[in-house]
């Protein structure tokens, strides 16, 4: 973690907790680099004794979801092994939205230095503060390990997330030169997303981190979205009928989104049908088609991709092309109808640990 960071984090947090819980900064006791029974030590950054309670805290320099994930882990596991009753924390300058989320999940209370909290976990604490701004906001934009060329890696590491890869055949698989790959391999080891075996090779530490962590970044609207209508019976028509003329006019493509989660495994019915194109269809072959763009009754997006890593891990399902769960998954955030529940249950079947390959 920055250096001054870290030193900022482990002043305020005392601070911080004092005004969340109504006490002087005087009843706040801080054990730093605290020991556990037994004498495993330094597994967190301190254990705050706030009044009646006492707090496992981990800190960290970014919200982001695989940081969030990896302090919560921290602060729990440290909090299971002390003999008192304790309240694993996670303090960041900035908590982001997954995050949030993480945390919750896995019954960790969290702060930040931007004014928001959700402390609980024992009778009589309940703060919950949400909606302040980041105060921490970098200029320029910023590095991301999930940028469209950068996640060709993570795409490669999650389709083969129980397999490990030397950085030359992550590197050709991604299609990306050594260098680069071995630049983002350092980032996402940083993180602690992926790990080292003895032989050098790389593989997904936590693919579930890895996953929250690239949804978090992701944006569909970066993609060339061209909406638009074409006549059709029934859905299910529509998708074959769009997969039979791009695979005759030799138009590289693949489907997503809730058509792509029905195809993988049979989720609720889909009213759009989303398909990534190599390149839009000649004017002739959307007439062909029956494509007309508009807005309103739209029932067909065509998207040309922002990288070709898009279509890695295709595959042919019921005799049409459709692009890898992960990629099906990352591209229901924020899609309309019952993308939310698809997404969840396509996570749960597919692409748990237990279904790895």
């Amino acid at each position: 973690m920055n250096r001054a960071l870290s030193q900022r984090l482990e002043a305020e947090v005392p601070k911080r907790l004092a005004e969340l819980l109504g006490l002087s900064e005087r009843q706040i006791k801080v054990e730093r680099q605290p020991s556990l029974p037994g004498g495993r030590a330094g597994e967190v950054d301190m254990v705050a004794h706030a009044g009646t309670f006492i707090f496992v805290v981990e800190c960290k320099a970014k919200g982001e979801a695989a940081s969030a994930a990896m302090a919560a882990r921290q602060a729990k596991d440290f909090a299971q092994h002390l003999k008192k009753k304790s309240i694993p924390l996670v303090a960041v300058p900035y908590m982001g939205e997954v995050g949030r989320r993480l945390c919750d999940e896995a019954q960790v209370s969290w702060l930040d230095l931007s004014g928001n909290a959700h402390l609980f976990g024992l009778p009589g604490l309940r703060v919950q503060i949400e909606g302040k701004p980041n105060l921490f906001k970098r200029p320029g934009r910023p590095r991301s390990l999930f940028a469209p060329k950068s996640s060709r890696i993570a795409r490669c590491l999650l389709i083969k997330r129980n397999h490990a890869m030397t950085q030359r055949e992550l590197a050709n698989a991604a299609r990306l030169d050594e260098g680069f790959t071995s630049r983002i391999v350092r980032q996402l080891e940083e993180q602690r997303l992926v790990s080292r075996e003895p032989s050098g090779a790389v593989k997904v530490a936590d693919s579930s981190a890895l996953l929250d962590a690239w949804r978090e970044a992701y944006d569909f609207s970066k993609h060339h979205i061209v909406r638009g209508h074409v006549a059709a019976r029934s859905s299910d028509q529509l998708l074959r009928q769009l997969a039979t003329h791009l695979k005759r006019g030799k138009v590289e493509h693949a489907v997503t989104g809730l058509a792509g989660a029905w195809l993988l495994n049979q989720f609720a019915g889909f009213r759009l049908v989303v398909f990534y194109v190599a390149q839009m269809p000649s004017m002739e072959m959307q007439k062909e088609i029956g494509f007309y763009e508009e807005e309103r009754g739209e029932n067909v997006w065509l998207v040309v991709p922002n990288d070709e890593g898009v279509f890695h891990g295709a595959a042919e399902h019921e005799g049409i092309r459709c692009v890898h769960p992960v990629q099906v998954y990352l591209d229901l955030k924020d899609h309309p109808e019952r993308s939310s529940e698809a997404a969840e249950q396509l996570r749960q079947k597919l692409l748990s640990h237990r279904h790895g390959k």
